[in-house]
């Protein structure tokens, strides 16, 4: 690839520059941004990285180390917004940013950057973005993960991918925990966070409301987190497990960070409150069927990858968001009471853990 000489790789590694980071929205995608953060950081430590933001994702950005601010510019997924493309580049304009990474491949997500007159515009070839981007990078089919994809663009061109890459964290001063629990009526006991929902019906395991049960009659509190969406799952689980279990579902993603990072172990769908929860470094569980775990569970260990053992289905792992085949055995052949018991293992490691350091 042509370079110029201004921005030949890693030549300056005094340049202040600010980096601009256009990334995926879906709040584990968003994330997974964070490893990209620290590979930047790595690559250029001089130069503050900022994030383009949703205001649904906006509350991450706060618990990101490295990061200096998130833009917060709500765009539409469905229409270009042509107004909103403008006022979003004049933003970036005034904040005099010298590269902009654009993860998706998409050419909406590269018009304001270029709009901004950002030098160095770097993404994978993909949807007529000729002009837009003007630092091309090729091999993105080759590329075997969602990580390896976005990560890529953050090193120099052409580097080989790195045996591991840096994990996604989040970090929750430990005084705000505590305003949290006091706020909401919590003990300071160790709970465990459900999150029973996902993008795609068939991501999600059917459960929960059996799982809360079983774990009230062991004498743990339940909370159940997810946004509106899961507030009908919620009430679900809550008349299944009584007073023990708490809805603490809701609209701010903040109020999910903050309860993830305050259970003593989480149990998650394929969901964005798993990588949440996993960057927190909770002990998390993530219960996977059509998915699969190596392409889409976090760089973070998993406390445990919850999947049906019994048979392997011919049809897994599908990558659908609806079951077509088997009847969802996938995901309903793993029984409440497996589900708990290993929940109940990973509370006692982890109490073991704590009580060891």
């Amino acid at each position: 690839m042509n370079i110029d000489s201004q921005f030949s790789e890693d030549a300056d590694r005094s340049d202040t520059r600010p980096i601009l980071i256009i990334p995926y929205m879906w709040i584990g995608d968003f994330v997974r941004n964070h490893t990209v953060v620290r590979v930047l950081k790595e690559r250029w430590p001089n130069r503050p990285v900022d994030l383009l933001t949703t205001s649904l994702c906006a509350p991450l950005v706060d618990y990101m180390p490295g990061v200096r601010a998130g833009i917060i510019w709500d765009l539409p997924r469905g229409r270009l917004a042509v107004a909103r493309q403008f006022g979003l580049a004049k933003l970036l304009r005034e904040r005099n940013y010298g590269t902009a990474l654009v993860l998706p491949r998409t050419w909406k997500a590269a018009i304001a950057p270029a709009l901004a007159g950002i030098p160095e515009r770097v993404g994978f070839v993909g949807e007529f973005r000729f002009g837009l981007i003007n630092r091309w990078r090729w091999g993105e089919k080759k590329l075997p993960r969602f990580i390896d994809k976005n990560a890529a663009l953050a090193q120099a061109d052409g580097a080989p991918l790195p045996p591991e890459w840096p994990v996604p964290q989040l970090r929750v001063p430990a005084e705000e925990i505590v305003r949290w629990r006091d706020a909401n009526g919590l003990s300071a006991g160790a709970a465990v966070a459900l999150a029973p929902g996902s993008v795609g019906v068939s991501k999600r395991w059917t459960y929960y409301p059996e799982a809360a049960r079983l774990l009230v009659e062991r004498g743990l509190e339940v909370w159940v987190v997810g946004g509106p969406a899961e507030k009908g799952l919620a009430q679900e689980i809550v008349a299944a497990g009584g007073p023990a279990v708490r809805d603490l579902t809701g609209t701010d993603l903040r109020n999910g960070v903050l309860a993830m990072a305050a259970a003593g172990v989480a149990i998650s769908n394929d969901s964005g409150l798993m990588h949440v929860a996993a960057a927190l470094d909770t002990p998390t569980m993530g219960i996977f069927g059509p998915t699969s775990p190596y392409l889409w569970a976090p760089l973070n260990n998993l406390a445990a990858t919850v999947v049906q053992d019994k048979e392997m289905l011919s049809c897994q792992p599908c990558q659908s968001t609806i079951c077509k085949m088997n009847d969802h055995r996938c995901m309903r052949d793993l029984a409440a009471s497996e589900v708990v018991t290993i929940a109940q293992r990973v509370l006692s490691e982890a109490g073991a853990e704590r009580g060891g350091s």
